[in-house]
This record gives structure tokens, sequence and C-alpha cells, in this order.
């Protein structure tokens, strides 16, 4: 499933960035989707909240943007471009 390959990558990198931090939360997730990566918003939003579940970045307010770029050398990426947490 590409959604779940999607999910799982990214919330590595975030326990990774927040374990570099030595943070107790992650509180925030700012991710940039890809207009080729073939998933919504919405989508997104709902196997982040599963995959976070009982994680550092479980309740963590998630934004969103979505491209329409297709030419754009990510277009099939979801980006992690910013995590805030608390210490």
């Amino acid at each position: 499933m590409h959604e779940a390959s999607l999910i799982s990558s990214l919330m590595r990198r975030i326990d990774e960035a927040a374990k570099n931090e030595r943070a107790r939360k992650v509180v925030g997730v700012t991710v940039w989707i890809g207009a080729l990566s073939h998933i919504s918003a919405e989508h997104f939003a709902e196997h982040f909240e599963r995959a976070a579940a009982g994680g550092v970045a479980e309740g963590a307010r998630l934004e969103v943007t979505v491209s329409n770029d297709v030419a754009h050398a990510s277009a099939q990426d979801v980006l992690l471009e910013k995590i805030e947490v608390e210490d």
C-alpha cells in the first residue's frame, strides 16, 4: 500500500527528529504533498492520526500543503517540512 509506505517513512523521520531534539512530545507537523503522490490531504490526515497513536506525535497538529505542480522534482513524494516539539 502506497499510503502506508509514505506514512511509515514520515513517522520514522518525525521520531528521529524528536529524538535528536530530546523532545518529550511533537505538537505540530507540517508536510508538503506532491501532486503525483496520489493521496489527498484528508486521507493523509487519517493515516497520520492512526500512525501517530501511542507515539511521540499523538495529537500533534497537522498542517498540509498540497501541490498541483506535476513537474515538481518531488511530485511523487510527501515531504516533512517542519516539526514543533515540547521539551
